[in-house]
């Protein structure tokens, strides 16, 4: 097998359909040599008839269904772990990614790199600002932090070696931070700029504690090498809130005493807002010791983060 297509998907029934179609557009040149592995995330919304429908059209097709929804990253796992491929492409399931790319992904890795991710240039050029900065502070942040330089970490369409994304071990959410994770492999990373379209039917996925979770994740790939789980997305928020708020609150008492002559000798607010700080860092700390336990857990037990109800 040359090439698997990995779609990690849930709840996407209305867009399989157009996706498959341009799929199978797009791997006319393969053959038979490639596969479409469609990981079912505990869908509810009529995905898996889709896929079994589909499944009878084409024998190239694979499909994975998780007993319950385990998330995208656990899915990425499980499609890697099940794929055949010497090479292995990611896609979304949404439609926002064009299957077109898949063929000039594949070219470029074979130009000697082993990872190359897609970059949506065009996601936020008609986009308002109050939309553009925070993605793109994201972005420049984590490139900052794990010396990976690339301008779009969110984008699921990259291309792999199989011996890199089978031997990748992703935890939590950690399908944010792949191309930082395979550095830690020492592989060759390049970035290719791809298409991008509104999504075609459904809903987005992402909430609005995507950014604090994102940043949580961070943390934990900065400091644990690349290894991760979900500890720290429980003990790290409240640690993360009580710091900031502590922080702030030392800040303005300071502030009273250099600039306002207030005394803070007698005053309980300074040592709540110093003890705020105090157990904030360490239950953050406390969520870094979780985050290695449940790492070194999974790994000596060779236990996966999802449960595969069938195949077919």
């Amino acid at each position: 097998m040359d090439l698997s297509v990995v779609v990690p998907l849930y709840n996407e029934s209305e867009s399989l359909g157009p996706l498959y179609e341009e799929l199978a557009r797009a791997l006319a040149g393969f053959g038979d040599s490639c596969e479409m592995v469609f990981v079912d995330d505990g869908s509810d919304d009529g995905s898996e008839t889709v896929l079994r429908r589909l499944k009878q059209t084409d024998g190239r097709i694979r499909v994975i269904r998780l007993a319950r929804n385990s998330g995208q990253t656990a899915a990425l796992a499980c499609g890697f772990a099940q794929a055949r491929g010497q090479v292995i492409v990611a896609i979304d399931a949404d439609g926002e990614n064009d299957p077109a790319d898949i063929a000039r992904l594949v070219a470029k890795l074979g130009e000697g790199y082993d990872l190359v991710s897609g970059w949506r240039r065009e996601r936020w050029r008609d986009a308002p600002l109050s939309r553009r900065l925070p993605s793109l502070a994201a972005n420049r942040l984590i490139s900052w932090l794990t010396g990976v330089q690339l301008h779009d970490y969110g984008c699921t369409l990259k291309a792999y070696r199989a011996q890199l994304a089978r031997g990748l071990r992703l935890y939590g959410e950690m399908h944010r931070f792949v191309p930082a994770i395979a550095a830690e492999y020492g592989a060759r990373i390049a970035e290719l700029e791809v298409s991008f379209r509104p999504r075609r039917a459904g809903r987005s996925k992402y909430g609005p504690g995507r950014l604090l979770r994102t940043l949580l994740d961070l943390l934990t790939v900065r400091f644990l090498s690349a290894y991760a789980t979900r500890p720290i997305q429980v003990f790290g928020a409240l640690g993360l809130l009580l710091t900031v708020a502590g922080g702030l609150w030392t800040g303005a008492l300071v502030f009273e005493k250099l600039a306002l002559g207030h005394k803070l000798g007698r005053r309980p607010a300074l040592i709540l807002a110093v003890m705020l700080v105090m157990v904030g860092v360490q239950l953050i700390s406390l969520g870094l010791l979780g985050e290695m336990v449940a790492r070194t857990y999974h790994e000596s037990q060779g236990k996966p983060i999802y449960v595969i109800k069938e195949q077919y």
